[in-house]
């Protein structure tokens, strides 16, 4: 996919995130692929574009996949070059190659602070974390896809401590254990990562076999 076309598709490159119309892509995988709740449930729900409430043709076996590898993907927040990584690394992993791929991108620092609550979508995760609002084992990192391992804490930095979407974060916050793998101090904003997750702790509905099958053809 050229530069040109990534633009049109609405992503920004210099954040490496889609900033396009999300309600449509929302309609198109029918998925909520972006945690912000009005775009949880289209109004219509068709497909966009001119040709969308025409009866819809049923999906290719390659259109299932497909569109499934778009869901997992528009959900975390990745480029298209960004996922084929990830999922040519988790190949490398032993396991099953696509629980080995959620594992890794559950481990994101950024999707860590939207599992913990420090924000409420993973769009603003990736915000934060760019302009250095937390500490990763007392140490400034600003790099959204940084992979977190077992025993690492996320802190959010004390000059930030104040900031109004951390206090709404602080009063919406329930429970101490946001995740299985994951623990929570809420006096310090502090996250701990506890382990990697298990495949049945995952709790969006995506099938990532369908995008092992995918890679495989």
């Amino acid at each position: 996919m050229d530069v040109g076309h990534l633009k049109e598709e609405g992503y920004n490159l210099n954040m490496a995130r889609y900033t396009g119309p999300r309600a449509r892509v929302c309609r198109r995988l029918e998925f909520p692929v972006f945690e912000s709740p009005k775009f949880g449930n289209p109004r219509k729900n068709y497909p966009p574009g001119q040709h969308g409430n025409s009866r819809r043709r049923k999906l290719s076996n390659y259109g299932i996949q497909l569109r499934e590898k778009q869901r997992i993907k528009y959900l975390y927040g990745l480029l298209e070059k960004q996922f084929r990584n990830y999922f040519k690394k988790s190949q490398k992993k032993d396991g099953p190659t696509g629980e080995n791929l959620l594992i890794m991108l559950e481990s994101r620092l950024d999707n860590t602070i939207f599992r913990l609550g420090f924000a409420p979508t993973r769009r603003s995760a990736r915000q934060l974390v760019s302009h250095k609002h937390f500490l990763v084992n007392n140490r400034v990192v600003n790099i959204p896809s940084f992979q977190l391992k077992e025993g690492d804490f996320v802190t959010v930095r004390d000059k930030s401590k104040k900031m109004e979407i951390f206090q709404e974060s602080l009063r919406k916050i329930q429970g101490d254990n946001p995740m299985p793998w994951l623990g929570i101090d809420k006096a310090k904003l502090q996250g701990s990562f506890l382990s990697s997750p298990q495949r049945d702790e995952i709790v969006e509905p995506i099938n990532e076999q369908l995008v092992v099958e995918l890679y495989s053809k």
